[in-house]
């Protein structure tokens, strides 16, 4: 395994301070927020300086029931061969569910949601992770989520999960520490359990981040410091193996570059506490050592039935599944929706702009009876549409600004000119009005 050094998360918003940053020894950037064909001079700038560019993908689902999408594995694949990466990386998460196993509509989460640590599901995971394998041009590296809820009926610790994840497909593992100290406060889970149970020779590297404490519930913002514990679950795990390559995650609320640097310094500061050393060059990628085994389709079904329930809950509304938390699913239901109309709002700025403060409250009174079933374009067009079809926008030119504005994106291709075209959407938009 190559060594990568210290490196901090590649976004466009601090995309020139990480350039001008000392020490930087390699940068991660969101694999679905890159195009192969169109690099941004950032990336390429840093490469031709020989820093290293990892994608970290967001949206394989490789812990959902069906089999990882072809498509979206051929994007990540491309991803790597375009900016050279040595290694592409994951999540053991699910992100939809419904359809074609349960007979049901699509549902996207739009965020990672925990697999349950059940044999059927790490027989699913298991697969899928060799299907993934199979078809990236680099090894891969699957993380460890934080999360807000616990599924019933558990059969094993995440410590003991991970470790039989890696013992029977050989991936190697990107241990998220602000994640272990997540789910120590949601859920009550050691980090120095999960750390001396799992396979250290597996770790690819570490991810670091903050987050904030509300209501006895802690949540991974990706927009806060990073805190005292999650430093000293770094140190300990410093102290069990030295890992090739140590990440400091921030996705919003970013600071002055001198304060993304002190954060660097705390994170090198805790790796030598905790006696870290450089990982010797070539570390090999540990081999399976169980036989490989497949999930039948009776197995995927039964995983499917209880993540579509789940995920039905969260976004549609539906009964809670038997046996787990109501208050905790309420929590994570809500900060979905949050999620979604801040994801919205940042790619379609058009729509807050328009809407001005009624905004947020409208998406949110929106989003429980109409979950989101594609990505978030598709989610952005069906809430303006949902706007002005429910005829509540008072505000004449909001309302004619709003109508262009879907009729302008609501089609695969811009707006024709033509007289039979113009007609048809006259006819739309005078719909539209009622």
């Amino acid at each position: 395994m190559k060594r990568l050094g210290t490196g901090i998360g590649w976004r466009p918003e601090i995309a020139d301070a990480v350039e001008r940053m000392p020490g930087i020894d390699w940068v991660e950037a969101v694999a679905e927020n890159v195009c192969p064909g169109h690099l941004p001079d950032s990336l390429l700038r840093l490469r031709e300086r020989g820093v290293t560019v990892v994608p970290h993908g967001v949206s394989l689902g490789l812990g959902g029931a069906d089999r990882p999408d072809e498509a979206r594995l051929t994007a990540l694949a491309e991803r790597a061969e375009a900016l050279g990466s040595p290694l592409v990386t994951e999540h053991i998460a699910f992100v939809r569910a419904g359809w074609p196993l349960t007979a049901s509509p699509r549902l996207e989460a739009g965020h990672l949601l925990p697999v349950p640590r059940t044999r059927d599901a790490l027989d699913v995971l298991c697969e899928n992770i060799r299907i993934a394998q199979d078809a990236l041009p680099v090894p891969l590296a699957v993380e460890n989520i934080a999360a807000l809820i616990s599924w019933p009926g558990e059969e094993m610790s995440e410590g003991q999960f991970l470790y039989e994840l890696a013992d029977r497909t050989g991936v190697r593992l990107l241990i998220d520490v602000a994640n272990l100290h997540t789910n120590h406060v949601n859920r009550g889970e050691d980090p120095a359990e999960a750390l001396a149970e799992l396979p250290l020779e597996a770790v690819a590297y570490v991810h670091v981040a903050g987050g904030f404490e509300r209501d006895g519930v802690w949540h991974d913002s990706h927009a806060h410091p990073v805190p005292r514990p999650v430093l000293d679950i770094l140190t300990d795990l410093a102290s069990r193996v030295s890992p090739p390559g140590v990440l400091l995650e921030r996705d919003e609320n970013f600071p002055e570059p001198a304060e993304l640097e002190a954060e660097l310094g705390s994170i090198r500061e805790a790796l030598a506490k905790g006696g870290a050393k450089p990982a010797p060059a070539g570390t090999p990628t540990p081999a399976p050592s169980s036989p490989a085994t497949t999930a039948d389709d009776l197995t995927r079904q039964r995983l499917a039935l209880a993540q579509t329930a789940l995920l039905s809950a969260l976004v549609a509304g539906t009964p809670v599944p038997e046996g787990f938390d109501r208050v905790r699913l309420g929590v994570q239901a809500r900060a979905l929706a949050g999620k979604r109309a801040d994801v919205v709002a940042k790619i379609a700025p058009e729509l807050p702009e328009i809407l001005g403060t009624a905004y947020r409250p409208a998406f949110l009174a929106y989003a429980p009876g109409h979950p989101m079933t594609a990505g978030y374009r598709r989610d952005a067009l069906d809430f303006a549409e949902h706007v002005l079809l429910a005829g509540r926008l008072e505000n004449p030119a909001a309302r004619r600004a709003l109508r262009e504005w879907w009729l302008d994106r609501s089609g695969s291709t811009p707006r024709s000119q033509r007289p039979t075209v113009r007609l048809a959407r006259a006819t739309r938009r005078a719909l539209l009005r009622r």
